[in-house]
């Protein structure tokens, strides 16, 4: 095996819902590799989530807007480190960039086959077992994390480690929003996004839920127009709304502070929702293009609920940024807001029978 590695570098740059899911990968390194110095190279908006992890040395800001400039400070802080183990959990060609650009003489990553440009596993000098085509993203994280960590006992940790002022911060934040058990929280899409759902029927999905149980709902900075828009629409003291959310360790202690109280989530295929489960939380996601065994909330038979339009349109699942159905994103338009209250008061029911 050689020498135990003394500075490892994590590279996952983006996006939130996978910078969560890598949770796991940092946890079962830090257990198997305690005397090492760790570090995380992730693009600045989601460095928040990671840098105070316990025993993170740093977090590594790499800005891509930058362009050259944002290459050069990555080189020079790469440097500073002096990996000389890289871990490359995202499997594209700009990971392995920067895998490369650390000058680790060992670098680790996915097979060949489940890189999305298989060209860019060319950067790695040793590769994990490869997996079914057809497995979940998680799946995938955790094969790379049992090849890194051989004597970790493979038991997935995706919390963030949050500390006891975090969490009470977090049920501070809960508790002025909304009082008492159960409810719903509900997370907005922008609907710029090809996942999202419209702002129309999460208005009428709110005020049905809001018959059974308080419901919060949040809308973080991309969002934050459309959340005021439905609090100005949506006047209903049973129906708290939390806007512009910002701060995602913030974030993650409200949903922590929600699962214990047994909320549910509803949301679309995003990072917010992945952070949700992560969380604790049981979610229900509106499922649009993606394949939501590949890319939904995990385990992808677990807890979780998933609602799709019946029936799905033929294109569906698919992974496009853009929609080019001629009657646009109906595998999500085609959802009705009484739809996700009826899923979610048989998840009440379900919760209140166990």
């Amino acid at each position: 095996m050689g020498l135990a590695p003394q500075r490892i570098l994590i590279v996952r740059l983006s996006h939130l819902g996978d910078v969560a899911q890598t949770l796991p990968l940092y946890h079962a390194l830090r257990a198997a590799h305690p005397t090492a110095r760790i570090a995380w190279a992730v693009q600045p908006e989601f460095a928040g989530l990671v840098e105070p992890l316990p025993g993170l040395e740093r977090a590594i800001r790499f800005d891509r807007r930058d362009g050259a400039r944002g290459w050069s400070r990555l080189a020079r802080e790469l440097e500073q480190f002096g990996a000389d183990w890289t871990i490359d959990a995202q499997g594209n060609v700009k990971s392995a960039l920067v895998a490369l650009a650390s000058r680790a003489p060992r670098r680790s990553g996915y097979a060949r086959a489940d890189w999305r440009e298989p060209f860019g596993a060319t950067s790695t000098t040793e590769a994990c077992a490869p997996g079914p085509s057809s497995e979940h993203a998680v799946d995938r994280l955790l094969r790379l994390a049992r090849h890194v960590a051989p004597g970790w006992d493979g038991v997935p940790r995706f919390d963030a480690a949050l500390s006891p002022a975090e969490l009470a911060r977090g049920e501070r934040a809960l508790a002025a929003l909304t009082h008492g058990a159960g409810g719903v929280l509900i997370h907005l899409s922008n609907p710029a996004d090809v996942r999202a759902w419209p702002l129309a029927r999460w208005a009428e999905a709110a005020r049905l839920a809001a018959e059974q149980g308080p419901v919060v709902i949040v809308s973080g900075p991309a969002e934050e127009l459309h959340g005021r828009a439905l609090e100005r629409e949506l006047r209903d003291p049973r129906v708290a709304h939390l806007v512009g959310q910002r701060g995602l360790r913030e974030l993650a202690a409200l949903f922590t502070a929600a699962a214990r109280r047994g909320m549910a989530f509803a949301g679309c295929d995003s990072g917010p929702l992945h952070l949700a489960w992560a969380s604790g939380l049981r979610v229900v996601l509106l499922a649009g293009p993606q394949d939501e065994f590949r890319t939904g909330p995990y385990p992808p038979r677990g807890p979780h609920t998933i609602l799709r339009a019946e029936p799905p349109p033929a294109c569906a699942p698919c992974r496009a940024r853009r929609c080019e159905h001629a009657e646009g994103p109906v595998c999500l338009s085609a959802i009705a807001g009484r739809e996700l209250d009826a899923a979610l008061r048989t998840r009440a029911r379900g919760r209140s029978a166990g």
